[in-house]
């Protein structure tokens, strides 16, 4: 393959990835395909439900080229499968033909059970109680050992590399850019205060991108999903966004979820300086995400906003907002 080949399957690395490579790289691992295809919603990798031959269907999940190495991906593996091991309701991938992780045809890839659910009622007291729950047995697990292939987050890694690579390719309109800098620098200095503030707190392995819509609520039961984002953080990483509503709602829901979490593991309470951090870290970083992938076609078509002006208006909006939450006192927990 030669440099332009490679350079342009790096920027369209799905191009090739249609209805019969998905389905041949599912019968070379010995499955009988019914031909049925479903594409689910992902972005960064692409993610099929694959109908079976008298079995339920599995889910086939091809990883985004150069994004990771092998060993971080099988260290994500061996993470789910270690709190799948421990009781936790994690969907860890599919042990075929000795491994889990794949190649064909110059792609990797992975099986999955396919589960249903949808999203938790986070306001909910008894869900959000129940979260509390899984994750302190989660994070004692996640606390046992340590990465040594995924990344740790930093402020830097999230939010400084994310700032200079808007700016340096130069994706904002001019005439917000200028404001934009400016701002974004407050911003980090306001995250960079928090952490000061919160000390030297332990990374521990975390899920890393715990919204809603990673989980999976059914029969009264949480199923988390898609490990794909797994890292080194603070714990407070996985809680912060399970957190809703006004400042007072907020810290009622967060001594919910602090009071059931400490049942099985620790919590430092200097993490509670780090929740609006790592809300504005999160912001700027979706911003270069949705930037680094705009060679991808799926991402201009699932994001046309991006590139427009109002868009960026909204951003700044926001992280005018977060300017003032990282000067507030820490969100204490109201339990």
């Amino acid at each position: 393959m030669s440099s332009n080949q490679r350079q342009q399957r790096m920027q369209q690395p799905f191009s090739d990835l249609g209805p019969e490579i998905v389905l041949a790289a599912i019968e070379s691992l010995g499955y009988r395909t019914d031909g049925r295809l479903l594409a689910l919603n992902s972005y960064e990798n692409r993610v099929w439900q694959v109908g079976l031959e008298e079995a339920e269907p599995l889910v086939a999940k091809f990883y985004r080229p150069g994004r990771w190495t092998d060993a971080a991906i099988l260290e994500e593996h061996g993470f789910a499968e270690e709190l799948s091991q421990a009781g936790l309701a994690v969907i860890a991938p599919i042990v075929t033909a000795g491994s889990t992780l794949h190649h064909f045809h110059g792609h990797r890839l992975a099986l999955f059970v396919r589960r249903g659910g949808h999203a938790p009622e986070l306001a909910d007291e008894p869900t959000l109680r129940y979260l509390g729950r899984t994750l302190g047995r989660w994070h004692a697990v996640g606390a046992a050992g340590r990465f040594r292939h995924r990344i740790t987050l930093s402020p830097d890694r999230m939010g400084r590399e994310a700032i200079e690579y808007l700016l340096a390719e130069h994706w904002l309109p001019a005439h917000i850019e200028q404001a934009f800098s400016e701002l974004a620098g407050h911003v980090m200095q306001g995250v960079e205060a928090c952490w000061q503030r919160a000390g030297d707190v332990r990374p521990i392995r975390l899920h890393g991108d715990c919204h809603p819509g990673n989980i999976l609520w059914r029969d009264d039961q949480a199923h988390f999903v898609d490990l794909d984002d797994c890292l080194s953080g603070p714990a407070m990483q996985d809680l912060w966004m399970l957190l809703s509503g006004e400042r007072d709602e907020r810290s009622l829901q967060l001594g919910w979820i602090l009071e059931e979490y400490r049942r099985f593991h620790d919590f430092d309470l200097r993490e509670l300086h780090l929740v609006e951090a790592l809300r504005s870290l999160r912001i700027l970083n979706y911003q270069a995400w949705l930037a680094r992938r705009w060679d991808d076609p799926a991402f201009p078509a699932a994001f046309p906003w991006f590139g427009e002006a109002r868009h960026w208006e909204n951003v700044i909006g926001q992280l005018q907002e977060q300017l003032d939450e990282l000067q507030q006192p820490a969100l204490e927990p109201a339990i």
